[in-house]
């Protein structure tokens, strides 16, 4: 796709998802005040205490438009100015008690418009919309808090099906990996549940959401295989593919493994950078046509736990 199609489909959105904002304006706003008066009503809450410019600036609404809306709350008790202690030339504003009385109602009659609109949308899709959400705001954002918090846990009922649907999704999107590759990951993901002796499979989460995976399986008593290692690409950056790499080689340790295999692609330059680093080494090749159509090199990659340094 080339650059012009994608601003074309961007377009496309925004004008239907500005629909869907206005819908959403008029069941919610308006009651009885407009978008514009409770969104500052809202930033003067969560903010407990700022300025009329930082309101200004972090909504991009017009000064004089500002001007007589905080002039307006003054006069119906709903705010109240200070004057600044370091610049006397500045106000502070806070909610009234009464204002936060009003901020309540607002957040109360909100929920219960948007809970209107989404009755009728099934949990599944409903987890694919609130996703879909926050890969666009994290895109734009370019950032993640540095609060997030990055853990890893041992799978539970369910998670099985989010590592199948990683693999066919990250690799057909990425990549052009078709059906037979999505075949063979839920194969080995099926043989795994039936029997997970001497193995186990790992879920990264950041903030309670799955962000992506990795398993050890047992392929005779001193040999282990590292298998579904996988990363959401929203959470690149934070440190997960270290973590989720040093907790099954930990594992395999614990075991007493003397060797760790894994199988790779040779297109996959920063998983391949990555099992340099932990002192896999490259022992094996071979061509594979089932997963794209066209040639990639399969890569058999092996740690001996017994010479690591």
């Amino acid at each position: 796709m080339d650059k012009n199609q994608y601003v074309e489909n961007i377009r496309k959105f925004n004008r239907y998802y500005a629909n869907v904002l206005g819908r959403i304006d008029q069941e919610i706003y308006n009651k009885p005040f407009p978008l514009t008066e409770t969104r500052v009503i809202a930033e003067i809450n969560f903010r407990n205490g700022c300025t009329a410019t930082e309101v200004r600036e972090n909504l991009g609404i017009d000064r004089g438009q500002l001007s007589r809306i905080v002039q307006k709350f003054e006069e119906e008790k709903i705010i109240v100015k200070e004057q600044a202690a370091d610049d006397k030339r500045q106000y502070i504003l806070y909610l009234t008690d009464y204002g936060k009385v009003i901020f309540n109602d607002l957040v109360d009659i909100a929920n219960r418009e948007v809970g209107k609109m989404i009755q009728e949308i099934s949990n599944r899709d409903l987890t694919k919309l609130i996703s879909s959400m926050e890969s666009i705001e994290s895109i734009f954002s370019k950032e993640y808090p540095s609060q997030s918090k990055v853990s890893i846990r041992t799978f539970q009922p369910g998670d099985v099906g989010f590592v199948a649907h990683l693999h066919g999704t990250l690799y057909e999107n990425s990549y052009k990996f078709g059906r037979m590759f999505e075949y063979y990951v839920m194969k080995g993901l099926t043989e795994f549940m039936i029997n997970t002796e001497g193995g186990e499979l790992w879920i990264a989460e950041v903030d309670g959401k799955m962000a992506g995976s990795i398993a050890i399986t047992k392929s005779n008593e001193n040999v282990a295989q590292l298998r579904w290692f996988i990363l959401d690409e929203n959470y690149h950056g934070l440190g997960i593919g270290k973590k989720l790499m040093e907790t099954a080689i930990d594992f395999c340790k614990k075991q007493g493994y003397k060797h760790v295999f894994l199988w790779t692609v040779s297109i996959l330059e920063t998983a391949r950078h990555l099992y340099q680093k932990y002192h896999f080494r490259l022992t094996e090749e071979k061509q594979n046509y089932e997963w794209t159509g066209s040639k990639l090199i399969e890569e058999r990659w092996v740690l001996e736990l017994t010479d690591e340094k």
